[in-house]
């Protein structure tokens, strides 16, 4: 069985350093990195700047249906771009309309559809706060998969947690400029104020989330026997 994995550049395959400059800095999206976290092969065909309708205009969506077979499982990451495009992809609107598309023709190839809300990004006030900066698009995620029984991956509530845990200073070593900063490199302008793409560290955080998520949704650990048992029965 593969998980495909269908979204934009914070899902998308690793640049390599192109960005940057420098193979050690790469710019990468979280689905670069679920393969190590999962004995099921991966599939990735998300790209920079991916919206729900640009993904199936440019035929890559056709490319994992091509592809997809009884058992998979297709993985969507969407938002980012999509709240850019406001009047055709309002998230109750196109948004919703193309994710619903999507469900349904993964369904008929008797695949298994999980949605994911978008990574936020790390934005912080000057009090130190952490700005959601998605509107209703994580809402309306979740909205669609209690309606049409689709798994939910929360990476917005996530990662709203592990920056506000690590801190303002701690979590910029998520991103190109914080990991550049720690070893004194400087990046470009560009990079310096990136806080929604991830270098390798932030990529491996928010894969591990989603394969433990897709653990969990497949069973794993639960015909084991509790741990601790024993100690609780004295």
């Amino acid at each position: 069985m593969t998980i495909h994995l269908a979204g934009d550049s914070t899902v998308a395959p690793t640049d390599n350093g192109a960005t940057s400059g420098r193979p050690d800095l790469p710019l990468l999206g979280w689905g670069d990195e679920l393969a190590a976290f999962t004995e099921e092969p991966v599939s990735n065909r998300a790209f920079g700047g991916a919206t729900t309708r640009s993904f199936r205009e440019q035929g890559d969506w056709k490319q994992i249906t091509d592809e997809l077979r009884p058992g998979d499982t297709v993985v969507f990451g969407f938002g980012h771009n999509d709240q850019k495009e406001p009047e055709t992809l309002a998230a109750d609107g196109g948004y919703r309309e193309r994710l619903t598309a999507f469900i349904s023709e993964v369904r008929s190839a008797e695949a298994r559809p999980v949605l994911t809300t978008s990574v936020e990004r790390r934005m912080f006030t000057p009090e130190g706060a952490l700005r959601h900066s998605h509107g209703p698009y994580p809402a309306e995620v979740r909205r669609l998969g209690r309606e049409l029984d689709v798994p939910v991956i929360d990476l917005n509530a996530f990662t709203l947690w592990l920056y506000t845990w690590l801190g303002e200073r701690e979590s910029a070593a998520l991103f190109v400029h914080g990991a550049a900063a720690e070893r004194g490199i400087e990046v470009s302008a560009d990079l310096a104020k990136d806080n929604t793409h991830y270098t390798t560290a932030g990529a491996r955080a928010a894969a591990r989330f989603v394969a433990e998520a897709l653990h969990a949704l497949d069973g794993r650990g639960a015909d084991a026997a509790p741990a601790g048992l024993e100690m609780l029965r004295k």
